[in-house]
Formats: C-alpha cells, sequence, structure tokens
C-alpha cells in the first residue's frame, strides 16, 4: 500500500507530452546527418512469381544514383524479425527466384534525394512469370495448393494435434463455431524508419543505427548475429518513436538492407517508410480460422472445450502466424473452469503480407472465440450472458491457479470485475431498454455485449534492468532497459524515484533507447515495462536511499535508522528539521569520497502475470440499413496494483479504440490473385474519434504477488476484452431474429446482409467441418505450451 501524501496511485499529468505537443519531440525522420543517401525500395506487383529478369541498368546510370541492388548484387542475411516459426520458409531481404507476395521486395536503390530514389525505382524493369495464388489460409492447407516453398512439399510451416482424450466426452450439450478473427494492419502513427551511419563516431563505435524500434538491445544483439558486428562497437538507438503496437520488433528486412547497403558504400542511409508501403510490407495482425466446440452440462458448467485453429502466416509464414500455437494456445482456457481442453492448430503460409504481432499478439484471438462461444452457449442453454461466465469462473480463492494449457495465474477475482462492470453500464436496465424496443418494433434495436477475459504479460523475458543516480546539483537521472513508444514511461518511473527520494518530478531526467547510454534491455513488448522495469528502477531508488541514509547519518552524526526523508527531499534526523541535508549536499559529499550516489538492479520475475477484466459494450443496430452505432463502452481492466490511473486510463482507451476499430470497421482484404484492396487509409478506413463513444473505464485491483509493485500489465487488456464485448452486443442485438454468430468486422452491408436472411428464413450454421490439415499434424501429448513459451509481444 501507498503511504499518505505519496505520488504513487494518482493521476500524474504525462512529464513527456510538452515536448512532442511542442515539436521539440525528434521522430527517425527529424534526423539528418552530412552525406546521407535514401533508400527505396522496388516491390513486387504481383503476389507469387518467378523472377525472370530484374534489369536494374538504366536505374543505376541515373544522376545521383550510388547503388541499385538486387539479392546477387547484395550480401544480406536473414533477416528473423522477432523470430522465425520455420527457418525452410524464412525470407530473404531481397527476393531471390520468386516473389510471395505484392509489396516483396525485389531491388534496392540508394540515391542522393528522395527524388532521385523514386525516379531511379520506376526505371527497374522487372519480368515476371505468374505463378498460382492462395490467399485463403484454409485452402492454403489443401492438397493441390500452390505451394510457397516447393521444397517444404508442404504451406503447413508447424503444427501440433492433440492426442489425448476426448475434451468433449460426458458432455450433455456441445456447442460448435467457426469463427474468423481477420487479418488487420497494425498501423501506427509513424511507420518503420531506419537510418545507418558508418564510420568511427569518436565514443568507440564502428556503425550507428538510429531505427523506430520496441527494443534496441534485441535489434543490436539480432544485427550483431546477422552481420557477424562487434556488440560493442554497434551503437543502436531508437528516437522517439510514433507508436509501435508490435509492428517494430526485431530487424526488418528493410532494415537489414539499409545496413549492407550503408557498409557496402561507407556513407549513411536512410530508409523511411511511407503510409502505402506500411499498409502492405508492415507485417499485419490477428488472421485465424478458429474451429471451436464446447462442451457443458445442462446447468451450464464447462466439462471441455475442443480447439482447430489455422494461424494465416502470410508469405514466408511469418511469425504472427505462430502465436495461434503460442499466447492464443496458453490462454485458451481463459478465466473459466475448463477440465480438459483439446487444442489443435496449423500455421500456414499464403501470399500476402507476412503476418507479426498486434497489440495483444495472441491473447485478443483466444479471448474471441472463448466469449463467442460462451454466449452462443448462453443461448442455447436459455442463461444470461453474465450467468454463465459466474458460474465458470475460476474462484478468487484458488490462487494462484495452474492452467490447463501450462500457465500460472498469479492473482484474479473475476467476479468481482464482472460485477462491477455490470454495475457500471446499469444491466438490468439496459435488458428492459433492449426488451422494450423490440416490443415496439423499433428499427433501432440495443445491443449488450459482455466479454470477460485473463491475459498473459510479462511473459518469455522476464527480467529487466533499470538505474538512478543523483547528480551534484540535485537532479536525479533514471535510466531504463525498456523503450518507451508513446506509453508514459517516463512519468511513471519519474514517479517511482520521486516518491522514494522526495525530489520534485521536474528533477527527475529520463534515460532510456541507446545502447551506449543503457547497458542492457529487454525493451518494450507484452505489457511488461512497468512491472519488470518500474521494479528494476524503484529498487535502484531504494538502494541510493539506503546509500543517502548511511552518508546522511555520517555527516550528521546520527544513527542511521534516525534518517528520514523530509519536505523537500531533505535527509535528515527524524523531529529535528534543522538537522538535514539537501539531496545535493549528499551527493557533493559522496562524490569526494568516492561513492557516487548511483545504484542499478537488474529484476527477475518468476513468472508471468495475468491481468483480467469484463467489458460490456453496448450498441445500436439500424435494421433497415445495417449500421451499427456503438453507444456505450465500459471496461472494468485489473492491471494489479495501480501505479497512475491517467497513465491505465490512456492505455485502456487506446486499445478499447482498437479492438472497436476490429470488430466493427477494419479488416485486410485481397483479391482472388492475392492484390492487397485496402492499400491506403481511404480503403482500409480506420475509425476516428468521432466514430466511437467516450469510453467509461475504470478498474479493480488484485495485486501480484510476484513483484513488489504488485503491478501487471495493462497496455494490451483494452484490445482483449473490447472486441468480443462489441461483437457479442452486435449479435445480442439480432439474436430473436435467430442469429447465432457473425464474423466481424460487422459492416453495414454483413449486418444488413444478416438481418434479411433471417427474414427470410435463410440463416445458416455457424459450423462446418474443420479442413482435413488437422488430421495430418503430428500428434502432441502435452496440454500446451509453458507461460514462457510466451513471445514476450
Amino acid at each position: 500500500m501507498t503511504s499518505p501524501g505519496s505520488l504513487l496511485g494518482n493521476a500524474v499529468p504525462r512529464v513527456e507530452d510538452p515536448d512532442v505537443l511542442l515539436g521539440r519531440a525528434a521522430y527517425l525522420d527529424d534526423l539528418d546527418v552530412p552525406g546521407v543517401l535514401h533508400l527505396g525500395f522496388v516491390r513486387s506487383t504481383v503476389a507469387h512469381a518467378r523472377l525472370v529478369s530484374v534489369d536494374t541498368s538504366e536505374a543505376a546510370a541515373m544522376p545521383g544514383v550510388a547503388g541499385v541492388y538486387t539479392s546477387s548484387d547484395l550480401d544480406v542475411p536473414v533477416a528473423p524479425g522477432l523470430m522465425v516459426v520455420n527457418p525452410d520458409f524464412a525470407r530473404p531481404p531481397l527476393a531471390k527466384g520468386k516473389v510471395r507476395f505484392v509489396g516483396d521486395m525485389v531491388a534496392a536503390v540508394v540515391a542522393e534525394t528522395r527524388a532521385a530514389v523514386a525516379d531511379a525505382l520506376e526505371r527497374v524493369v522487372v519480368d515476371y512469370e505468374p505463378l498460382p495464388v492462395v490467399v485463403d489460409p484454409e485452402a492454403a492447407t489443401e492438397p493441390g495448393a500452390p505451394l510457397q516453398f516447393e521444397a517444404a512439399g508442404t504451406n503447413v510451416a508447424a503444427g501440433s494435434r492433440h492426442s489425448g482424450e476426448d475434451p468433449l466426452a460426458g458432455a450433455e450439450v456441445v456447442v460448435r463455431g467457426r469463427f474468423e478473427n481477420q487479418r488487420m494492419a497494425v498501423l501506427p502513427m509513424e511507420g518503420n524508419a531506419i537510418l545507418v551511419v558508418p564510420g568511427d563516431d569518436g565514443a568507440g563505435h564502428d556503425l550507428t543505427v538510429h531505427v523506430a524500434t520496441q527494443m534496441p538491445h534485441g535489434w543490436r544483439n539480432q544485427a550483431v548475429e546477422m552481420f557477424g558486428l562487434d556488440p560493442t562497437r554497434l551503437r543502436v538507438v531508437a528516437p522517439h518513436v510514433g507508436g509501435a503496437f508490435g509492428g517494430k520488433a526485431g530487424v526488418a528486412p528493410e532494415h537489414a538492407v539499409a545496413v549492407a547497403a550503408a557498409r557496402r558504400l561507407g556513407r549513411p542511409v536512410k530508409w523511411v517508410e511511407t503510409r502505402s508501403e506500411n499498409l502492405v510490407a508492415m507485417p499485419h495482425g490477428r488472421g485465424q480460422v478458429q474451429y471451436v466446440e464446447l462442451g457443458l452440462r445442462r446447468d451450464g458448467t464447462i466439462v471441455g472445450l475442443r480447439c482447430r485453429i489455422i494461424g494465416d502466416g502470410g508469405a514466408y509464414a511469418g511469425f504472427g502466424g505462430g502465436l495461434a500455437g503460442w499466447t492464443t494456445k496458453l490462454m485458451a482456457q481463459g478465466p473459466y473452469r475448463i477440465p480438459r481442453i483439446g487444442y489443435d492448430v496449423a500455421t500456414v503460409a499464403t501470399n500476402t503480407t507476412p503476418m507479426g504481432a498486434f497489440r495483444g499478439a495472441g491473447r485478443p484471438e483466444a479471448a474471441a472465440f472463448l466469449e463467442r462461444i460462451l454466449d452462443m452457449a448462453a443461448a442455447e442453454l436459455g442463461l444470461d450472458p453474465a450467468e454463465i461466465r459466474r458460474r465458470n469462473f475460476l474462484a478468487p480463492d484458488a490462487f494462484p491457479v495452474p492452467s490447463v494449457m501450462g500457465a500460472t495465474y498469479d492473482s484474479g477475482d473475476y467476479d468481482a470485475a464482472l460485477t462491477e462492470a455490470l454495475r457500471l453500464a446499469g444491466y438490468e436496465a439496459l435488458r428492459a431498454e433492449q426488451a422494450e424496443r423490440r416490443r415496439r418494433g423499433d428499427r433501432r434495436l440495443l445491443g449488450i455485449g459482455l466479454a470477460s477475459y485473463v491475459e498473459v504479460t510479462a511473459g518469455g523475458n522476464g527480467s529487466e534492468w533499470g538505474s538512478v543516480e543523483v547528480h551534484t546539483d540535485g537532479t536525479v537521472t533514471v535510466k531504463a532497459g525498456t523503450s518507451a513508444h508513446g506509453q508514459g514511461h517516463a512519468t511513471a518511473f519519474a514517479m517511482l524515484v520521486a516518491d522514494r527520494l522526495g525530489v520534485p518530478l521536474p528533477a527527475v531526467r529520463f534515460v532510456q533507447s541507446d545502447t551506449a547510454l543503457v547497458p542492457t534491455g529487454g525493451g518494450t513488448g507484452g505489457s511488461r515495462s512497468l512491472q519488470l522495469g518500474g521494479t528494476a528502477v524503484a529498487g535502484a531508488a531504494e538502494a541510493v536511499l539506503a546509500a543517502g541514509r548511511s552518508l546522511a547519518a555520517q555527516l550528521l552524526e546520527a544513527a542511521e535508522g534516525d534518517i528520514v526523508v523530509g519536505d523537500g527531499g531533505r535527509l535528515g534526523v527524524a523531529g529535528v528539521p534543522a538537522r538535514a541535508l539537501t539531496w545535493a549536499e549528499l551527493a557533493v559529499a559522496g562524490e569526494q569520497r568516492g561513492t557516487p550516489l548511483v545504484a542499478d538492479q537488474d529484476f527477475t520475475q518468476l513468472g508471468a502475470t495475468f491481468p483480467f477484466g469484463t467489458h460490456v459494450a453496448v450498441v445500436e443496430v439500424d435494421t433497415e440499413t445495417g449500421l451499427v452505432r456503438p453507444l456505450r463502452h465500459v471496461a472494468v481492466d485489473d492491471c494489479g496494483r495501480v501505479l497512475n490511473p491517467l497513465l491505465v486510463a490512456g492505455q485502456q482507451h487506446g486499445g478499447i479504440a482498437q479492438g472497436v476499430g476490429q470488430a466493427l470497421w477494419e479488416a485486410v482484404a485481397y483479391d482472388e490473385d492475392g492484390n492487397p484492396l485496402t492499400a491506403t487509409l481511404a480503403d482500409y478506413g480506420p475509425p476516428s474519434a468521432a466514430d466511437v463513444p467516450s469510453f467509461e473505464v475504470s478498474g479493480t485491483e488484485t495485486p501480484t504477488p510476484l513483484n513488489p509493485l504488485g503491478a501487471k500489465g495493462i497496455g494490451e487488456s483494452g484490445t482483449v476484452g473490447s472486441m468480443p464485448a462489441v461483437q457479442n452486443a452486435v449479435i445480442d442485438a439480432l439474436a430473436h431474429l435467430g442469429l447465432r454468430h457473425l464474423d466481424p468486422p460487422l459492416t453495414p452491408e454483413r449486418v444488413w446482409r444478416a438481418i434479411e436472411a433471417a427474414r427470410a428464413g435463410r440463416l445458416t450454421s455457424p459450423w462446418r467441418e474443420p479442413p482435413a490439415v488437422f488430421d495430418r499434424l503430428p500428434a502432441r501429448d502435452e496440454a500446451g505450451p509453458s507461460e514462457t513459451q510466451e513471445a514476450d509481444l
């Protein structure tokens, strides 16, 4: 618990915002160095083809062009991104022999200006021999489907099937559904970008890379391995980063080409992704086809769950397709007592943009199918959606709880979050209004959707580094191995230090995202930053405080136990205000004695944490047009102990907006030839602030025992709970017509067609038999992955 007068737990405004709002923040494209060259790419205009020839001669002869490269001209190692699902499907940064999606990189142009790059790109002549295309991941599993890698003999890059007992054995009722979790564009405000500067920087580095990334140290480590570099001679800096959401993790193929070109030419090289490039080149997220069967007793208690999941990996079986077998699998149980789970999964390659992480990275996909199948079960059994959840929640006195899928849930009170969400929403009154509208025959029907969830945070890499140093002017420098791209790390970490040392927030300087200044770090991903990085910083601050107390006791000739932090951060003898020293005075004394006031800490957390919550979505559906209008969204998210409710609310709002966007509007689409149909913002259509309601966010607090702060992650919870709540709300509005399921996005046309089908008695079953690929997968005896296999996304 925080002490009276503590900063912690209060809504402290963000200290990093003035630089951004006043234009003082430098993003990568704001950086410039003398002699910089610009990089651009010839990208494939066809989804699948053999490269007959690539003629670069005319482009290479153009004024201002420093180099034009294909895979045979420039030795660029495979860029793994965050990870490679299957090395047999690995992607060469510049295409070799074949292209496998529209946007695949065929050639690179380096020139003195961006205009010169654009002109030269148009002069590269590529002769393609088109090959058959497969866009649909289910079709890619069928015999005779066009193979992405002929040597592999299959488009299935990874997979396994459950070989244990039938998870539905003994069920009195079985509910089945086939669900699509559509492909999404990550769409950060700033796309990918990199500036590579070769040559001695005067500080012992032969190569300096400025890159928009979530994980500077991870990027460095990958680049060192790829290019055989000396890690002490490579400096990686992430400037201000305009959002990432999972799309800026690891060395991208474009990054690898930029590094190779800069080293070849001996000059700085910059590449900044255009918005059109971003929509076809930055790995997409989500993209699963889910066959789900839930077995229950007639009283609504769950007997077992069977999942058969296809993860669309896109071209080269991008790692996002593997999330179906990692985090989606890990979280398949959700917050419920499910005694048995059978889980089959296949990661499949298609002729589409490679798949990666998108906010939640596998966890929203698990919540989506679980919350849909529960609503279908409630309808089948005549239960209220809230009641069927209550009957199956894990009990709060059972924690820590080992899950069937290999996780260990640290703490939780799932019913408390549901109860609070229903109270805030006025659930009974909403149900009454829904019934009244139906009775009157209103064309605008009310829908109320619930989604209860649990997700995993800080899995995988469970350690982080932090440092605190007090200077002789009384200011404090905080260093952290995490890497912020808008979340508020500077505010959160400054609060922790100011609270412990008693210094004012403006006196705290925050340093991050530079491998020359911060020796190690895991970066940002998997909602890990506060619980790991914050705990490390807090521990370092405690060590500095202990050193300051010891030094003050010596200087004041007092017992160390009598030294307290007083007003203005002065350390003095308890009850004797006159006998106190400022931090500046202590820092001077420490320097003189050769014991500066600085400490660092590596914090390792023994296990992942599991935030949870319940969302209630209220929508209005126009039965004449199919238009869905979100009216309210109530979110009760539990992220453990809350450090700053303002930062938490910001994360909730952002995540909810993206989840609502998936439910109602957003989807990446291709035609049957693999041409992207959503390659501009006008076609993709993300929501604006005018499209979503003012979210009503709050939370319960169930601290984790796994770190001293009691904190869990909050960065991705909004996306986990919001999408299924809105989807359930739309279906709930139309349930009395006989509608059982609709896949997102719930666009007016899709909803209108479903209404017309219901009125005409043409509704189809939400189930069909899964493809045969699951029968061909290797058997796996264990229930699921351990939480340490979670990809830290």
